[in-house]
């Protein structure tokens, strides 16, 4: 008898314990902390049975951990959500991405949703020039304004050694034949440096310790409207762009509740919040930021995600040569 009890009372923690397991999800990400935070509470609004965990810090140091975790043995992450389809492409290619076939993606353009449904787009970020008005006259319009002198040696940017959307921009930069390579080697040679992530970027300006900055959007947006002496400028020739896609990772132990927040991020719940938070958003019928640009008036970089993700370790050696790492 005592042998029976105690081998149902093991089974039901068994089951107590799986149901827990699957009720509770890691994701890991590169998005700031507060909007996280935010995404988490509007998330539990409409999923209060789903538990979210967090580990956030920026895209590189996010896939460094995964990928020691893995070189270890497993993750506890669930989903991924970081800004940098090149790193999201090495993760599919790695085959560390679960295919969501019948993920809800009803009116959304083809371009943000990953061909074999394993990895999805979830707004669009682009990146340009923030400046500081208080030191700033006359702003600036194109990328090259950022290559006059007392522009150079004021200047700002992330760092693609620790920023996804900066590996995106760089790549995206590199590749366009009006400025490639030498386009940074001239900023360099003037004394433009390098931060960490777009939030040194953003606090360098907005305290006036630089002048100029090249950052994503929303930053720069969010700042001014919160009373920051900046502005932001979607340069002429043209913006990179992310869509800060989010996936399912192989060997969840929590599939479908991993499943649920991925649907959930491309629902008009999770893409109103998206814009309340400066993002400009991928579903139709969705209204953009307040004083953005329509989106269709941008002109976006052409980029060959491919090509970027064969030179990713060759650029970040270099812009570390140029910038310092």
């Amino acid at each position: 008898m005592f042998i029976r009890t105690l081998v149902a009372t093991t089974i039901l923690a068994g089951l107590a314990f799986t149901a827990q397991a699957e009720d509770t999800i890691t994701v890991y990400t590169s998005q700031p902390q507060d909007q996280m935070t935010q995404v988490i509470e509007a998330f539990n609004a409409d999923h209060p049975e789903i538990k979210v965990e967090l580990f956030r810090s920026g895209t590189t140091e996010v896939m460094a951990k995964l990928q020691a975790e893995y070189a270890a043995g497993n993750s506890p992450a669930d989903v991924i959500l970081i800004a940098d389809t090149v790193a999201m492409t090495q993760l599919k290619n790695d085959d560390r991405l679960l295919a969501f076939t019948d993920a809800p993606v009803e009116g959304i353009d083809p371009a943000f949703i990953d061909a074999d449904k394993t990895f999805f787009g979830t707004k669009v970020i682009t990146t340009g020039i923030v400046y500081n008005t208080d030191l700033v006259k006359t702003a600036p319009t194109s990328w090259n304004d950022l290559l006059a002198t007392d522009a150079a040696k004021s200047l700002i940017m992330p760092s693609p050694l620790y920023s996804g959307a900066a590996v995106i921009h760089v790549g995206t930069m590199t590749q366009q034949p009006d400025f490639g390579w030498a386009y940074y080697e001239k900023l360099a040679e003037a004394g433009a440096v390098a931060g960490q992530g777009n939030g040194t970027v953003i606090e360098a300006v907005a305290r006036g310790e630089k002048a100029y900055g090249i950052i994503i959007e929303y930053m720069a947006l969010n700042a001014k409207k919160k009373g920051s002496p900046v502005d932001f400028v979607f340069p002429k020739e043209g913006v990179s762009s992310i869509t800060q896609p989010v996936a399912v990772l192989k060997g969840s132990d929590a599939v479908e509740a991993a499943k649920t927040f991925v649907a959930w991020q491309l629902s008009k719940a999770a893409q109103e919040q998206a814009t309340a938070q400066g993002y400009f958003p991928i579903l139709p019928g969705v209204t953009q930021p307040e004083g953005y640009p329509a989106l269709s008036t941008l002109k976006i970089l052409p980029a060959d995600s491919g090509a970027m993700l064969k030179a990713d370790t060759e650029n970040k050696e270099k812009f570390a040569e140029l910038f310092g790492g």
